[in-house]
C-alpha cells in the first residue's frame, strides 16, 4: 500500500477536524518556568509521564493557587505522535479553573470526547485511545506532586467499590464506552456493587462517600452537556441539521444565537425576549417568542425586529425557522 494512501484514505478519516486541528495547532503546548509562577503567585508543578507501549511521553505544567488549590493556567509538552499531541492539548485545557481535587476526575473517555466532532462518532481510531490514557496518567502524576503524595494513594483514594476495586474513572469509562443508563448495567458489566452492594446506592450494608448511582448521574449529565455544546456548536457552523436534534437541543441552540447575536440589541433598548416553544410545522420550524420589558410595547416587534430575529436564526441555526411572537 502506498504512503499517500494510509494518510488520505479511510485511515485519516478516523480522525475528528478537533484532533486534526489540535494536530496542526495545539492550543496549549508551551510551557512555564519558576519565574512565571512567581508573576503569577503560584505554586509551579511540573510531571511527566511516558507510555511504554508506543514511546510517546508527556509534560504537564500547572500553575496552582495555592489558596484554593485551584490550576489557574495549564501547559504541556509532548514527545510523540499527533494524536498524543492533540490529547494532551485537550487534556491540558480541561485542567484549567479546576480544583486538584476535581481534575483526578478527568478521564482519558472524557479526554476523548472532548475531541470528538459528533457526540456519537469517536474522535480517534480504537489504536490510539492510549494516547488519552496517558493524559489521564499525567494528570494523576501532577496532582499526587501537588498533594506530596505517590498516585496510587490518589488512585486508591479514588475507589468506589472496594469489593471490586473500582475506582470513579473505571466507572465512568464504562458509562460512556456502553452507553448505560441504568445502574443494574454498571454492576453487570464492571462487576461493581455485585459483593456487598454497599456502593451501589444509599441504604446499603455500609455508608459510603460516593455511591454507582452518582457517579451515573454526574456522568449523565457530563455526557448531555457535552451533546448539547456539540449541537451549538455543529449548528453555529452550518454543518449539522436542525431536525435531528431533541427539543433541549434545540432550544440551547436557539438561545446560543440570542445571546449572542440578538438578545444585546434587545437589552439595550430596554427589552429582552424568551422562547415560549418550538414546535415542528414541516418543512418550518415555528418557533414561538414572548418579548419582554419595552419590547412587549414596540410596534416594530411584529416588523422590523421581528424580521431581524428571524433573519439571524435563519442564517445561523436553520433556513426553515419562523418566529412567531405571541
Amino acid at each position: 500500500m502506498a504512503r499517500d494512501e494510509l494518510v488520505t484514505g479511510n485511515v485519516w478519516e478516523q480522525y475528528s477536524q478537533k484532533v486534526q486541528d489540535r494536530m496542526n495547532n495545539p492550543v496549549a503546548m508551551g510551557e512555564f518556568t519558576q519565574e512565571d509562577a512567581d508573576k503569577a503567585g503560584a505554586k509551579l508543578i511540573v510531571a511527566d509521564f511516558g507510555a511504554e507501549s508506543c514511546g510517546d511521553a508527556v509534560r504537564l505544567f500547572w500553575l496552582v493557587d495555592e489558596s484554593t488549590d485551584t490550576i489557574i493556567d495549564s501547559k504541556f509538552k509532548s514527545f510523540g505522535c499527533g494524536t498524543a499531541i492533540a490529547s494532551s492539548d485537550a487534556m491540558a485545557e480541561l485542567c484549567i479553573g479546576k480544583k486538584i481535587d476535581d481534575v483526578v476526575h478527568i478521564t482519558n473517555t472524557e479526554v476523548e470526547a472532548f475531541l470528538r466532532d459528533d457526540s456519537d462518532e469517536p474522535a480517534v481510531p480504537p489504536q490510539k485511545m492510549h494516547c488519552s490514557v496517558m493524559a489521564y496518567d499525567v494528570i494523576i502524576e501532577a496532582a499526587a506532586q501537588y498533594k506530596g503524595i505517590t498516585r496510587d494513594e490518589i488512585v486508591d483514594a479514588d475507589i468506589v467499590c472496594e469489593c471490586a476495586r473500582k475506582t470513579r474513572k473505571d466507572i465512568v469509562d464504562a458509562i460512556r464506552e456502553h452507553k448505560i443508563t441504568e445502574v443494574e448495567e454498571i454492576v453487570k458489566i464492571t462487576k461493581a456493587g455485585s459483593y456487598c452492594k454497599s456502593c451501589v446506592r444509599p441504604g446499603g450494608h455500609e455508608a459510603m462517600d460516593v455511591y454507582l448511582v452518582d457517579v451515573l448521574a454526574d456522568t449523565l449529565g457530563t455526557l448531555e452537556n457535552e451533546r448539547l455544546t456539540n449541537a451549538a456548536e455543529t449548528t453555529q457552523s452550518g454543518t449539522n441539521s436542525f431536525d435531528k436534534m431533541t427539543i433541549v437541543q434545540r432550544i440551547k441552540a436557539v438561545d446560543a444565537v440570542i445571546d449572542e447575536y440578538i438578545r444585546p440589541m434587545l437589552v439595550m433598548d430596554g427589552g429582552d425576549m424568551e422562547i415560549i416553544d418550538i414546535k415542528e410545522n414541516l418543512p418550518h420550524y415555528d418557533i414561538y417568542i414572548r418579548y419582554l420589558g419595552a419590547c412587549g410595547s414596540c410596534a416594530s416587534g411584529t416588523t422590523g425586529t421581528l424580521y431581524a430575529i428571524e433573519s439571524t436564526l435563519q442564517q445561523k441555526v436553520d433556513e426553515n425557522i419562523r418566529v412567531l411572537p405571541v
